[in-house]
């Protein structure tokens, strides 16, 4: 008789089972603490010289940009809106005062005989570049051109003619960027393209006739009461508009010449200059 040999009790096989389960973990999780403890090892360490130089570093580079940028926003930014709320301010409390004044208007309204530096006197519009700045006597940038206005070589050497005068060359110079950067589109002006100076009593129509893309600061000549470069050749009444060039510098000067076409008194209306669409 052929005999089976018993198998071994399920009992045993399942406690084995379960003792190399418990086995395979513990040296499982000893393996992982090993590991943990050898990457805490080769971490370096916080405080050596490199790693605080470097992060010193890194922090003065963002703070010398964060300084950088606040400031490209002040120039770009902030200082054309102070300037247009100045000017703003300037051209209406220039109307204000012209409504208030005896005469004015009128051939019987008396002359002002000077300007102190820094008083407005006229509003300068250029249509075409939907402009409407006032213009104060001198060309100081504390007083005058930081403002947000256009300022009239009116002293000394510099001195120019008023739009008033019989013969001569009125000249102005205003910024080109920032501080209301009103001079800053000139340079699209073609000849024939009208610009308007209001004062008190009258308004003055020039043409533009030519301009200078660039020349030197020292260059006064443009500026004459018979500028030269603007192709005019004898005496007449004219008006000159001075800004830096390239745009953002202050390396050179871009010039604009017209010649007045039409005065006309203020109670006669507004010209046909500022009229038209």
């Amino acid at each position: 008789m052929t005999t089976v040999a018993p198998s071994a009790p399920t009992e045993g096989r399942a406690a084995r089972r379960k003792a190399d389960r418990e086995a395979a973990k513990r040296s499982h999780a000893r393996a992982r603490k090993r590991g943990g403890r050898g990457r805490r090892r080769a971490r370096p360490r916080s405080g050596g010289p490199v790693v605080v130089l470097s992060r010193a570093a890194g922090e003065l580079f963002i703070t010398v940009g964060l300084v950088m940028l606040l400031f490209v926003t002040y120039q770009l930014w902030y200082t054309n809106l102070l300037a247009e709320r100045t000017a703003d301010g300037a051209a209406g409390s220039l109307r204000h005062t012209w409504e208030q004044a005896p005469g004015a208007g009128t051939p019987s309204a008396p002359p002002v005989a000077a300007f102190e530096p820094g008083q407005g006197f006229a509003i300068l519009h250029i249509p075409k570049l939907d402009l409407k700045v006032p213009v104060a006597e001198g060309i100081s940038k504390a007083k005058v051109l930081d403002r947000g206005m256009v300022g009239h070589y009116g002293e000394g050497v510099l001195k120019t003619a008023m739009p008033a005068d019989k013969q001569g060359n009125f000249a102005v110079a205003g910024h080109r960027n920032t501080h209301g950067e009103p001079f800053r589109y000139i340079n699209r002006l073609v000849p024939g393209d009208p610009i308007v100076v209001e004062t008190r009593d009258a308004y003055y129509t020039y043409e533009m006739t030519s301009a200078l893309p660039q020349t030197s600061p020292a260059n006064v000549s443009v500026i004459k009461p018979v500028p030269e470069g603007s192709g005019f050749t004898g005496p007449g009444r004219y008006i000159t508009l001075t800004t830096c060039t390239p745009e953002f510098t202050s390396t050179y000067r871009m010039i604009v010449w017209g010649r007045m076409i039409d005065e006309r008194p203020r109670s006669q209306g507004v010209p046909p200059a500022l009229t038209s669409s």
